[in-house]
């Protein structure tokens, strides 16, 4: 099979119609595979062949700067016959990348990729142009992370822009990127980039041998690199970071992470991966510290409440009405009454049918998508309570439920918390609060037990980090005080900027 890696490589033949019988006879006739046969020089004394796909390459590179040139390149001097591959990629080929190809699986791999194949007669060689031209999407705000302050620029599906885009942001000779393909059908190009001197030796080697380790038909999305790279697939937390912002990129590179761009979608992975990345926003560090301390302190507000509101509510009305005001305890009491499902089952409904709203309103057009999900919440809620079926305190908490869920920052981490609100309300039904303090007490010991590329998962707090308590979940200092970079993960140079008091010296 063409572009296979379980067969060895077949070597070129010095013959152009045995290359194309060969060619032809691997793409079946495929009506966007292009095969231009043509004689090259003025007096076309030397034949050749050109083969690209159709939709892949730009033709106005084909015809100006490969063509054009050929067919009236001076075919009189010596070189030009004896060898005129190296001679037409030294005097005649005014396109920017050559490659050199020497097999079939090389040739194939090349021009499904977006470049266009020449050929000669009598060279068991071909060249590589690269000719890519696709339509592309252009650089747009994020659709997932939203921007409040910062750039509104994301990556794109094509891996060149998306590098090009942190090259922007990161301008130094020290920012490296080392391509490889993966998948066996897709043969989809990957990129590492990482900081020279900053990223650590062992995380980069580590991740070099897991993408190498991967070995399957297609490659999507980076979701399904994200998958095999993982520490620990057992888990409902994400342990691989996913950004479709460049600054945010940008930042990770920095730090000291490692970035994985996947042709064909705008998410970028970082590894290392802690659970305070996932409860940071970038807009924390375009404003003032106080003010994106006091939001960080919200957030993190927000992320408990998501998660153990509805279970509270249950264990506290159902096992522990003593810990309510008389005055409440009476009031929830009165609202309940005439409702005939337990608070569990009343709850769970309430849950099930957000969570359906939510979905259809993902799935639904934009023009519609939003005001079907939050009118459909407002009329099932406001019927469900007038038909008895379900109390008032119940519609909001479940309302107080779902708009913190949107306050954390990343729905990376939001979905697991979203899927965990139900255990904690088994638990809650069944135990109490009791139930709740099991839940929380196992949660924090599988926590701790994750790590992502063998940093533990709740750095800086499990192992306790004091010097990273400058940017943590609550705290965020200014930016001049954060003189080092963070020591929850591995890398090679600490020293992010010169001591205020250095500075102040000169």
């Amino acid at each position: 099979m063409p572009g296979s890696d379980k067969q060895p490589p077949i070597p070129l033949d010095a013959s152009l119609d045995a290359n194309l019988i060969a060619i032809r006879a691997a793409v079946s006739g495929s009506a966007d595979i292009i095969i231009r046969e043509f004689r090259a020089g003025a007096s076309a004394s030397a034949k050749a062949a050109l083969i690209y796909v159709e939709g892949l390459c730009d033709s106005a590179t084909i015809e100006d700067h490969i063509l054009r040139p050929l067919l009236r390149a001076d075919d009189q001097a010596a070189d030009f016959a004896r060898e005129l591959p190296q001679y037409a990629r030294s005097h005649i080929l005014t396109v920017g990348e050559i490659k050199e190809v020497g097999d079939q699986a090389a040739l194939f791999e090349s021009f499904l990729s977006g470049a266009s194949v020449l050929l000669f007669d009598g060279f068991a060689q071909a060249l590589a142009l690269d000719t890519r031209g696709w339509e592309q999407r252009g650089i747009e705000e994020p659709s997932t992370q939203m921007v409040l302050r910062g750039p509104k620029e994301g990556f794109t599906e094509t891996l060149k822009t998306n590098i090009g885009l942190l090259r922007r942001k990161i301008k130094t000779t020290q920012l490296r990127s080392e391509r490889m393909t993966i998948g066996r059908l897709s043969r989809t190009d990957v990129a590492i980039m990482y900081v020279e001197g900053t990223a650590d030796p062992s995380v980069l080697s580590e991740l070099r041998v897991r993408l190498s380790r991967i070995d399957i038909d297609t490659i999507l999305e980076s979701g399904n690199i994200e998958e095999f790279i993982q520490d620990d697939r057992m888990t409902y937390f994400p342990t691989v970071f996913n950004t479709e912002r460049p600054d945010v990129a940008a930042a990770g590179l920095a730090e000291g992470r490692v970035a994985i761009l996947v042709d064909g979608t705008p998410f970028v992975l970082l590894v290392p991966a802690l659970l305070t990345q996932f409860l940071q926003s970038p807009d924390d560090y375009y404003q003032r510290a106080d003010i994106a301390s006091i939001l960080r302190l919200l957030r993190l507000t927000a992320f408990f409440i998501a998660l153990l509101a509805p279970s509270v509510f249950i264990a506290i009305t159902s096992f522990h009405q003593e810990m309510l005001p008389s005055t409440l305890l009476i009031s929830i009491a009165a609202s309940r009454t005439g409702v005939p499902f337990p608070v569990f089952v009343e709850a769970m409904v309430m849950e099930m049918t957000f969570e359906l709203l939510r979905e259809a309103g993902l799935r639904m057009p934009k023009a519609v998508g939003q005001a079907i999900s939050i009118v459909g919440a407002l009329v099932l809620g406001e019927a469900a309570v007038q038909a008895g079926l379900v109390s008032p305190g119940m519609v909001i908490v479940v309302s107080l439920t779902a708009i913190t869920t949107f306050a954390i920052p990343y729905t990376s981490l939001a979905t697991p918390i979203r899927i965990l609100r139900f255990l904690m309300m088994g638990l809650a039904a069944m135990f109490g609060l009791y139930g709740i303090f099991i839940g929380v007490t196992y949660l924090i010991i599988h926590l701790n037990t994750l790590s992502s590329f063998g940093v533990p998962y709740l750095k800086p707090y499990a192992p306790f980090v004091l010097n990273d308590q400058k940017d943590g979940v609550i705290l965020r200092v200014p930016i001049w005080k954060m003189v080092l970079r963070p020591f929850s993960i591995p890398v090679r140079n600490r020293t992010r900027q010169r001591s205020p008091q250095s500075q102040g010296e000169e």
